[in-house]
């Protein structure tokens, strides 16, 4: 038994020293354990605290926060996507096949660990979107997906970004930003009110943009099962496990929204017309 705790120890021991040292004393890097105790929080806050708190108030209205809100979200994806494509995978320099982790103190390699870092710290940002949702009483847009979608994200970027920060997991980054500066700009005019209405109708296919983001994500990286490439294949599985999941459950989301809904007016629709002819 102390030899296999001793050999845990060891083992931890090398993995922490094959971090990116370049992140030392930037704050929540230097454990996952706050990470973890943050996304708790916010669980038990959108599903217990926040509910129970709004039981006997009325609904905030918070068109002008979510306004500013989904401003700065589009501005500060906007710059995301804009730093991981100049100086990575719109660059000319970054490999769509194989991209080894530039650990150097170069420009390029800072501003992707700097842009990278950021895109982690939104996701803590983020949980305001759940919070309008409790605030508004808009308890039916707190789904399982929209929960775990935001709760798991913090702790699952964590350890990419402390050991892998750029090269080949900063795709995802860079997809993900493109998505959300759109999706943000749709939740824009969505709290803009019932003028805008008639704009919204295109959130089918944001959802399918959604899902494209997680299918192109997880083939760029399982591809490195097949490919010889200088980057780790054990984050290649953490990383692609996750986007299949988040894949999984929003096709699903997909398919209860916009194909079974469907489906079921459809039959409403055509049931009078049915009644009138078996009369």
């Amino acid at each position: 038994m102390a030899s296999l705790i001793q050999a845990v120890i060891l083992e931890k021991k090398r993995l922490w020293e094959s971090r990116d040292q370049r992140l030392d004393g930037w704050p929540l890097m230097s454990s996952p354990l706050p990470s973890i105790i943050i996304c708790l929080t916010y669980f038990y806050t959108v599903k217990v605290l926040g509910p129970k708190f709004m039981k006997n108030r009325p609904a905030y209205d918070l068109r002008g926060v979510l306004l500013v809100y989904n401003v700065f979200q589009i501005l500060i994806n906007s710059w995301i996507f804009h730093e991981l494509g100049r100086f990575g995978w719109l660059s000319g320099n970054y490999s769509f096949i194989c991209q080894p982790v530039d650990y150097s103190n170069s420009e390029a390699a800072l501003r992707i660990l700097r842009a990278s870092y950021w895109f982690y710290i939104l996701k803590f940002i983020d949980f305001f979107d759940t919070l309008f949702f409790v605030l508004r009483k808009k308890n039916n847009q707190i789904t399982t997906l929209h929960v775990l979608h935001h709760g798991l994200l913090p702790m699952n970027i964590w350890p990419g970004l402390r050991f892998t920060a750029g090269g080949q997991a900063s795709f995802f980054a860079f997809l993900n930003a493109l998505v959300h500066i759109v999706m943000y700009f749709y939740y824009f005019l969505a709290a803009m009110g019932p003028g805008v209405q008639k704009y919204l109708g295109w959130k089918k296919y944001l959802t399918t943009f959604q899902i494209i983001q997680f299918v192109a994500a997880s083939i760029h990286c399982f591809q490195l099962i097949f490919v010889d490439c200088d980057f780790p294949i054990g984050f290649c599985w953490w990383i692609g496990c996750q986007e299949l999941l988040f894949l999984c459950l929003f096709i699903n989301f997909y398919k209860h929204t916009y194909v079974e809904k469907k489906e079921t007016a459809g039959s409403v629709s055509l049931s009078p017309a049915r009644k009138k002819k078996n009369q």
